[in-house]
């Protein structure tokens, strides 16, 4: 089967949370045999390659402007897609999802995959926010298939578009724990001494809260914020500011590989503190590593399944201080952190999720009544 992506900014190493989710699951879908094309935005590419881990990479020019760039990059690829003639275009999130109705008239069949409600992101103005829902409800209309990655968006799409969908949960591969500390070194850090997050740097990632409870804590913990923006906004420098004024705050910037597993692997407490996501990939990686996770308790977090006493009221900071502070003492035991990374290995298994995913471009090929 022949399948070409659109709708994320490319593989591999390029931030976000779409990104992520396709840099693990198309090489596995190319491994079982499949012929994958992903179309790449040319914004975000430093280096130009034409194939990684058996995906071959098509890139495309988009704007590097929030407003435009999903949706002129999306145009293009699909007039690509036309000429390759893949067996199934899939799309993902639901900016680019708009364009399913122009898919469908090019002759494609499309599966999208809606990652969560992006109009709830605080970023976006009220012009921006309607295009999304729309794009939301022509993706959930117009599609041969949806997917979804949690039953909170299942029921969004049932409601909005009187269809059922597919509920694919996001993946997160258990890693192997560093031992290296070299990298907390550099930045000044020692092993179980630190409170992680690992996010963007928008107002909906609720950072502005994680630093301002913080900054009001004693002791000698220091907050290691692994994450940067991709357009730099006044939001996004306010947050550095914030930062420089306490110098137990560290920002690394965006990392992956080793450091990323480093911090990952020595942290004492992983914070989440999001006004909105879709199913947060950063709090499964933190479990696959055996953190203990303090998140907001928004629905998307709330799928997850954690203990009540790790979860913080929304926006209320001096309820994500306090609980910070009785996390910081009470930690986790070997035999907890093995029994969370065993049900994140069942759950949210990469192998499994490309089966599933293969499963729904197989329903698209015996014919949908859509």
């Amino acid at each position: 089967m022949k399948v070409f992506v659109t709708g994320t900014r490319g593989i591999p190493d390029i931030p976000g949370g779409v990104e992520k989710h396709c840099q693990e699951l198309f090489p596995l879908i190319a491994a079982k045999g499949h012929d994958v094309l992903l179309c790449t935005r040319s914004c975000y590419i430093t280096k130009r390659i034409d194939e990684w881990k058996g995906v071959k990479l098509i890139n495309c020019f988009a704007p590097r402007r929030k407003s435009l760039e999903a949706i002129v990059h999306t145009f293009i690829a699909l007039l690509k897609a036309r000429w390759h003639s893949p067996d199934v275009v899939h799309i993902h999130a639901v900016g680019p999802s708009l364009l399913t109705p122009l898919a469908r008239i090019l002759g494609l069949t499309v599966v999208v995959t809606n990652h969560g409600p992006d109009y709830d992101r605080q970023k976006w103005g009220r012009a921006a926010k309607f295009v999304l829902r729309l794009g939301e409800k022509m993706g959930g209309l117009y599609a041969n298939e949806v997917i979804v990655i949690s039953t909170v968006i299942a029921n969004i799409v049932r409601e909005r578009c009187h269809r059922e969908s597919n509920l694919i949960y996001n993946g997160v591969p258990l890693p192997e724990k560093s031992k290296g500390t070299d990298f907390l070194s550099a930045i000044g850090v020692e092993p179980d001494k630190y409170i992680l997050s690992v996010v963007r740097f928008v107002p909906e990632k609720g950072l502005h809260d994680l630093i301002g409870a913080f900054k009001t804590m004693g002791g000698n913990c220091k907050l290691v914020i692994a994450g940067d923006a991709d357009h730099e906004t006044e939001y996004s420098k306010n947050l550095k500011q914030m930062a420089d004024e306490d110098d137990r705050i560290i920002m690394t910037g965006y990392i992956t590989g080793e450091p990323l597993n480093q911090v990952y692997s020595h942290a004492r407490l992983f914070v989440l503190p999001s006004y909105h996501e879709g199913l947060p990939i950063a709090l499964l990686e933190a479990m696959s590593y055996g953190l203990p996770a303090l998140v907001s308790d928004i629905p998307a977090n709330k799928e997850v399944g954690l203990p009540a006493e790790r979860y913080f009221r929304c926006g209320d900071v001096g309820d994500l201080r306090g609980k910070m502070e009785v996390l910081l003492q009470k930690g986790l035991s070997a035999k907890e952190q093995k029994k969370i990374r065993g049900e994140i290995e069942e759950k949210y298994n990469w192998d499994r999720i490309a089966q599933q995913t293969i499963a729904v471009y197989r329903k698209t090929q015996k014919g949908s009544p859509r």
